[in-house]
């Protein structure tokens, strides 16, 4: 093992905890402000109460996330240098706009959504809690618009061994991010819905409160439409993965050669017959690369190397996410079923839920090593290779060094967040607090 294997095992360790609360800041926040809304809107004292209650875990796992985030930026320096001087020219423009637009404006309107309880008029604080988790979904786009560039690289020349950019829209627009940012955004709905529904749950099994068949109801709704979005632009990622990125699509399906009508593995001998090549390209005779051809085609193109990546993790990483994922929309539209005309959620169902928290968050992290891990060896399809990315002269020793720190310091992170998480959930919904009677104006209480 060298410098290169640890690097690397540090940016996928920390790139995956950090994405831990990606999805889940980016769907609840959405939620919370369609919960204010409601109140908002009808008055309901109990949409106020989870308006705070959700908002309180909301607030939490944001924190957790700017913390680990920070983190990535620091490591293109640190350990992948001779990436950040070939892509920094491209990254610069939309990572510039993350952080001056999305961010900016994500953490402004949270902290005004924070403090002005009973301080701001009501429109103006419902606003400022919807432009909050706009902001969230905005930062989204501009990252996943950077991560695109690297699978299909658009609107750049290389001038003196660097990428620069000539065309910020290209950029912005590639038919990568427009299939993926939809996808990821989606899949976080559904992580989101997935936590509403085990919390609910939670609290269905002790008592049999509307306000949390409710919540539950509205979880399962999130759930079951971000799902159709998902399978959609899972589809249009399939197509674009065939056009732009076969080695990895071959690799997924586990398939060595160039085949005709193509059938889909679910698992290893049970296959579907010429469903491969169906997804693929909308032709059930179509022909998809196999992994064997496609690599020597590419010793020919690019010169000697190994150009696949570590096809068990893609080949298994695909089915979890698919597999998991699945269940989670399945468990949502079954529990719309049974709940319909405003039936009672069994006590077997509510236990169900507890399965939506666990089961969608390695759905998303499957899906984001299938993303990550199929693309290797290249950092930047076709230009820049993963093992000419790192830093020239950082030591074994080093990247070890930090490797631990940063491995124990996020494990005690991780403590911090679920003890902190799990104390909110069992305390429950805040009562609000009493009107005095003398007067009919409340004095200002902060949320937290």
């Amino acid at each position: 093992m060298d410098a290169l294997d640890l690097a690397r095992w540090q940016f996928g360790v920390t790139t995956v905890y950090h994405f831990l609360f990606v999805p889940l800041t980016i769907g609840l926040g959405i939620f919370v402000a369609g919960l204010q809304t409601a109140w908002h809107r009808t008055g309901k004292e109990h949409y106020l109460k989870l308006t705070k209650f959700f908002g309180k875990l909301f607030l939490i796992n944001f924190a957790m996330g700017v913390v680990t985030g920070i983190v990535q930026e620091f490591q293109f320096g640190m350990n992948w240098s001779e990436y950040s001087t070939f892509v920094g020219d491209v990254f610069g423009a939309p990572l510039a706009m993350e952080a001056l637009l999305a961010f900016f404006m994500e953490s402004t309107f949270l902290g005004l959504w924070i403090f002005g309880w009973e301080r701001l008029p009501k429109k103006v604080h419902l606003a400022c809690i919807w432009a909050a988790a706009i902001g969230s979904n905005l930062s989204a786009y501009f990252i996943l618009a950077a991560n695109a560039w690297m699978k299909h690289p658009v609107g750049y020349e290389v001038v003196d061994g660097k990428a620069r950019m000539t065309d910020l829209w290209a950029v912005l627009t590639n038919s990568t991010a427009v299939a993926q940012v939809p996808h990821v955004i989606g899949s976080a709905f559904i992580v989101a819905g997935g936590f509403v529904l085990a919390v609910s749950g939670y609290w269905l099994l002790r008592t049999r409160a509307p306000m949390w068949r409710g919540a539950a109801r509205a979880a399962l709704v999130m759930t079951a439409l971000a799902g159709v979005v998902v399978a959609g632009t899972g589809d249009m990622s399939a197509r674009l993965m065939y056009e732009q990125q076969p080695m990895k699509l071959a690799s997924a399906e586990g398939l060595e050669r160039d085949t005709a009508g193509a059938a889909f593995s679910v698992v290893p001998g049970i296959e579907i017959p010429k469903l491969l090549s169906l997804l693929s390209d909308h032709d059930p005779d179509a022909v998809v690369q196999g992994t064997e051809d496609l690599q020597r085609r590419f010793e020919q193109q690019f010169g000697p190397g190994d150009y696949r990546p570590n096809q068990q993790v893609v080949f298994w990483s695909f089915r979890v996410m698919m597999g998991f994922g699945m269940a989670t929309v399945g468990l949502s539209v079954l529990g719309l079923w049974l709940t319909r005309r405003r039936r009672e959620f069994p006590g077997w169902l509510s236990r169900a839920l507890l399965l939506a928290l666990p089961l969608p968050l390695v759905a998303v992290i499957s899906g984001w090593l299938l993303s990550e891990i199929g693309r290797q060896p290249w950092t930047v399809a076709g230009e820049l290779l993963t093992a000419s990315s790192v830093s020239p002269g950082v030591s074994l020793a080093e990247v070890a060094t930090s490797l631990t720190i940063f491995t124990l310091l996020y494990g005690a992170l991780a403590i911090a967040e679920v003890v902190l998480l799990a104390r909110h959930v069992r305390k429950g919904v805040e009562e609000p607090a009493p009107t005095p009677a003398a007067t009919e104006r409340r004095e200002p209480s902060l949320m937290y």
